[in-house]
């Protein structure tokens, strides 16, 4: 049996290669664990930084089994893989967050229904599984609304904006899997996000409201702490705390909200793993989301999720803005973190670049721009 908290030199299986995985890798290392990695990708950014890594399928059962046994816990990086593999691997080796959690993350269906029946609030919404369903759907929430997949979906894939009636058959014809979902259109006046990490006794570090702006459906920049009134902002932390509870999470869990025009906090989703919009926490504070991420995981104490200072973080996505890196490098004050991926594709996540300031002294628009050098403008 699996000894908790786990001892130093350790090994914690991450079942993903991505950044997230890359710098969960990393804040192992600094609390003196080693890092196996399962991923379908050769020379991955977390293979680059980690102790071992296993290239296979997450559906190959042979090859679960051999990641289970080389390793004391498992946690993953994203959410599109499969539930069942996370099932094999917990009949070996513990698994956190559980799969019943991603379950309900990687399912619009499940993950609405589930925090609806949590007393979350979220945006109207309705299964949609044909044409005629769908055109019921918009009777009912009218337009614009946004239909997705129930699955498989992140950064603006898998969904459509419809607008007009004319858009409804070819939406519905273009995005599988089926069934849908339409989600109502919030007249949303921010987008925010609270990271909560929570351990195997119940404790909960939850770090501040952060502002998150997206291009191209992607974010972009995220501001911390988000400058919104207190009452929102309690009501964020509030609604990240119980949703943590109610999973009974054991781990790390983003919660991406929205604030309407009438200063309603809505959830949007939820992913049980640590989060783009949590990236300042490297910069800005003491213990970052991937340590609380590993502490959690590994049965170690959670420390506050405080922050020293204000940040701006901004995302390099792209060749355009990667192009972008050797001037970004040069100029004072920003803090560059690349993940080491070998092709720059339109719309993938290279890297990413904070800028701190003084505890309150966030700055304006302009002055968010100029901060950020040649990057204030990409």
């Amino acid at each position: 049996m699996t000894p908790f908290p786990l001892p130093p030199n350790a090994t914690i299986g991450l079942v993903g290669g991505g950044q997230l995985g890359r710098m969960s890798a990393l804040a192992a290392a600094r609390l003196g664990y080693r890092c196996h990695i399962l991923t379908r990708e050769v020379d991955s950014p977390a293979a680059q930084v980690s102790h071992r890594v296993t290239i296979s399928d997450y559906s190959d059962s042979a090859s679960l089994r051999a990641f289970a046994d080389a390793v004391d816990v498992i946690s993953f990086e994203f959410e599109n893989v499969s539930a069942e593999g996370l099932d094999l691997l917990a009949s070996i080796r513990p698994v956190r967050p559980a799969p019943s959690v991603l379950r309900i993350s990687q399912d619009r269906i499940a993950e609405k229904a589930f925090l609806n029946g949590a007393g979350v609030a979220t945006a109207p919404w309705v299964l949609v599984d044909s044409p005629a369903e769908l055109a019921a759907a918009v009777e009912r929430l009218g337009l614009p609304a946004v239909l997705k997949t129930t699955r498989l979906g992140y950064d603006g894939k898998g969904q459509a904006t419809l607008r007009a009636p004319s858009d409804l058959a070819s939406a519905f014809e273009r995005l599988t899997p089926k069934p849908l979902v339409l989600e109502g259109y919030v007249d949303f006046a921010q987008e925010i996000s609270v990271v909560v990490a929570r351990g195997a006794d119940g404790a909960l570090a939850a770090f501040d409201t952060v502002e998150n702006r997206h291009r191209d459906h992607i974010l972009d920049v995220t501001l911390a702490p988000a400058r919104i009134l207190p009452d929102t902002d309690r009501a964020a932390q509030a609604i990240a705390r119980c949703i943590a509870e109610a999973l009974d999470l054991v781990g790390l869990l983003a919660v991406e909200m929205f604030v309407d025009a009438t200063g309603q906090v809505l959830v949007n989703e939820i992913a049980p793993r640590p989060h783009n919009s949590g990236h300042w926490t490297l910069d800005a504070c003491p213990a970052s989301q991937f340590e609380l991420h590993i502490r959690a995981i590994a049965g170690l104490p959670l420390p506050p999720a405080t922050r020293h200072s204000d940040a701006v973080m901004k995302n390099l996505i792209g060749p355009a803005v990667l192009a972008l890196w050797p001037v970004a490098t040069a100029e004072p004050g920003l803090i560059p973190h690349l993940y080491g991926k070998a092709a720059a594709l339109p719309g993938r996540k290279m890297g990413h670049v904070t800028r701190l300031f003084p505890r309150g002294g966030l700055p304006g628009e302009f002055g968010i721009a100029a901060a950020l050098g040649p990057l204030g403008t990409s």
